[in-house]
């Protein structure tokens, strides 16, 4: 394992999370748009879901592509390149005409964006101890919980006041600013190829054994449910507190930001949460706040219930992932690159499910009895993941 003086790891992570933060925001910032994309192309809410469904699908089959390269080719470099792409494909969204244009555009950025998180949670784990990881990974998590905050937010206050175009715009700035930067610190640094690193096809060919081993199907597995459970029904949040809550959708996506200040609180205070209830225990209390706020979500009256929803959901959620992540890092240390990726494969392809399953339930307007399933079925995951942990 090389290691970095601790000021080069706190260069290196500062950079990471201003990619990890465009990138997730680039990921939610569809989702407070979905009525005002439903109404400006004449189609149902269900329909306009497609943007984010979109996203998730590519996103989830890029993974097995950049697992690989990012391996053979450096992980650093191969994210530098993918946050250039990222800025790209931003900028040709927003010149979008027609809903299809829409949605093939943010299949273009969710092929680049997979390239982001992934492989910085991987470079991550080849350079920090696994005793530190937990909290590292945390650092970094921080900026792309901020990151979502940011997009839910602004997506909802373009959507609301300048149009939807403009959030896309903004998204390409930022994305070229963290692409600069990042070839920049390349620039300053010899990032030779591994002499011993698998050829790239040879990589390929390792996935299929990595998914051969029983532990890393397992990870998979519950990586998957997890995706389809959770993020599924978080793509339809800001529209049950627009339909149900009676909240503009600005305030709806402002509201949703609550999420992103539970894994905010998580984040800061990673290491005495892991100290008081170790990793077992993150799970198990996280499944009980995720599920209690998705009920509360569900069948909630009052717009205060709404928020204290999203913050237990988000605070849980963090909780129950960042221990998936931690153990998506060791898994397979001597294909790390490949090993996250397929995590995050998992976790995207598990969303794209949710999302194209929610979609039914909001045309039917079934949102609370859709949210209340999953609550179950969180709660019978939490089971599962608590048996897997601990043993790395």
């Amino acid at each position: 394992m090389t290691t970095l003086s601790p000021a080069q790891e706190r260069q290196h992570l500062q950079l990471l999370g201003l990619a990890g933060f465009a990138s997730m925001a680039s990921m939610r910032i569809c989702d407070p748009m979905l009525v005002v994309l439903s109404d400006e192309f004449q189609v149902s809410t269900g329909d306009a879901s497609a943007v984010v469904s979109a996203y998730a699908v590519v996103y989830s089959i890029s993974q097995l592509f950049y697992g690989p390269m990012g391996d053979r080719f450096g992980k650093l470099r191969v994210v530098s390149l993918a946050v250039l792409a990222c800025a790209l494909f931003s900028a040709i969204t927003a010149l979008s005409f027609s809903l299809p244009m829409l949605v093939v555009m943010r299949g273009f950025m969710g092929a680049a964006a997979a390239g982001v998180i992934p492989l910085s949670m991987a470079w991550v784990g080849d350079r920090v101890p696994y005793e530190r990881r937990q909290e590292t990974l945390a650092k970094l998590m921080s900026a792309t919980v901020i990151g979502m905050m940011g997009g839910l937010w602004f997506g909802g206050f373009t959507a609301d006041t300048l149009g939807w175009r403009g959030a896309f715009v903004v998204l390409a700035i930022l994305f070229a600013v963290a692409a600069g930067l990042l070839l920049k610190l390349l620039r300053g640094q010899a990032l030779p190829m591994s002499a011993d690193a698998p050829g790239v096809w040879a990589s390929f060919r390792n996935t299929g054994q990595l998914l051969a081993t029983p532990r890393v199907r397992w990870v998979l597995g519950v990586t998957a449910t997890e995706g389809a459970l959770v993020f599924g029904a978080m793509a339809f949040m800001p529209t049950h507190l627009h339909q149900h809550y009676g909240l503009s959708v600005v305030a709806a996506g402002s509201v949703m930001m609550l999420y992103g200040v539970g894994g905010l609180l998580y984040s800061q205070m990673a290491r005495r949460w892991l100290a008081w209830l170790g990793e077992r225990g993150l799970v198990k209390t996280g499944v009980g706040l995720v599920a209690s706020g998705m009920l509360l979500l569900a069948w909630g009256t009052l717009p205060w219930m709404g928020m204290l929803a999203c913050g237990m959901a988000g605070l849980g959620f963090y909780m129950l992932h960042n221990t998936l992540q931690v153990q998506a890092t060791q898994m397979a240390p001597a294909a790390r690159g490949t090993a996250v990726t397929l995590f995050a494969s998992s976790l995207f392809f598990g969303q794209s499910t949710g999302v194209l399953l929610m979609a039914q339930s909001v045309d039917m307007g079934w949102l609370a009895y859709a949210f209340s399933a999953a609550a179950a079925g969180v709660i019978v995951l939490g089971v599962v993941v608590s048996r897997l942990v601990g043993r790395h």
